[in-house]
């Protein structure tokens, strides 16, 4: 039994005339009576009476009138579904992102254009360090990441790079450089650093520590912090000052100064890390809106 002969046992029933039927289904006459003729037999029942001038139901074509509706209603919707599913409408996509990315408007301004081009997609947010999004990765957990990866740490994994983020000195508010326009690194050789952890993404930390270096200073790392929030938190307290991306800015701590750098400074590169060929339709679509996003971002400062 055919999903066909349903449709044309739907339209026979509702025109009750065999002919205005074919003319509906874009069929001639014969080829549908034969159809119907061959529907009745697989169902063992008469479904019309032929009348001289049209047709109407028999008692078994009134109940499956009624069932009838419902399977067509239900196969394209289902066809619907499978559609939408392929071309990334449907499903669950899960997300993640560093602290550090959470706080750059790019990062939620993309997550906000996919939200409103697939309100339909579960969206699963997961906030780790680049370590952990990497085993997320691995275990596949993870379909997409906003993460500062190291030279050659995605492996086989897609990497979109969106950009390299200034990078800005956070001091305590009542710190001696604080009245200072502009920091030059020489002029931090003698502080107290409190850096993000190099276990935790070594990327951002060999950053901060080469620009030192090439500065003419190791710097003194006396505190680490397993979020870069937490690293603000740390220079609020007067423990020590880092050298942050300057999307963290948006996180306005109170007792925390942040000043540029003189001179060259370190850069904060970001990247989109994705499952590559053979991905879900879901993740294809957020990669196609990030780029979007970025083809705009960069065209608007050409």
């Amino acid at each position: 039994m055919e999903l066909r002969h349903f449709r044309y046992f739907l339209a026979v029933a509702e025109e009750r005339h065999f002919t205005r039927a074919a003319q509906r289904l874009g069929i001639s006459q014969p080829p549908l009576s034969q159809q119907i003729r061959q529907f009745e037999a697989e169902v063992g029942a008469v479904l019309f009476h032929r009348l001289p001038h049209g047709v109407a139901l028999t008692e078994a074509g009134e109940r499956l009138l009624q069932d009838a509706r419902t399977i067509l209603r239900d196969a394209d919707k289902a066809l619907d579904n499978a559609r939408r599913a392929a071309r990334g409408e449907w499903g669950v996509i899960r997300i993640g992102f560093t602290s550090s990315a959470s706080f750059h408007p790019f990062v939620t301004g993309a997550i906000r254009d996919y939200r409103l081009a697939y309100p339909e997609v579960r969206l699963e947010l997961i906030e780790a360090n680049t370590v952990r999004l990497f085993e997320l990765f691995q275990a596949e957990q993870l379909n997409a990441a906003f993460i500062r990866p190291a030279p050659g740490e995605s492996g086989a994994l897609g990497e979109m790079p969106l950009f390299r983020e200034e990078m800005l000195v956070a001091l305590p508010a009542d710190h001696r450089l604080a009245a200072q326009p502009r920091v030059a690194l020489t002029e931090l050789a003698d502080e107290t650093f409190i850096l993000y952890p190099r276990r935790n993404g070594r990327a951002l930390y060999d950053d901060i520590v080469g620009a030192c270096q090439a500065a003419g200073f190791n710097p003194h790392v006396e505190q680490e912090a397993p979020q870069m929030a937490s690293t603000i938190t740390l220079v609020a307290t007067g423990l020590g000052i880092s050298i942050v991306p300057a999307s963290m800015k948006h996180l306005a701590a109170r007792g925390v100064t942040y000043r540029p750098i003189d001179g060259e400074e370190p850069r904060a590169a970001m990247s989109l890390v994705h499952f590559g060929g053979g991905s879900p339709a879901a993740t294809r679509a957020f990669v196609g809106i990030v780029e979007a996003r970025l083809e705009r971002e960069q065209a608007g400062k050409a």
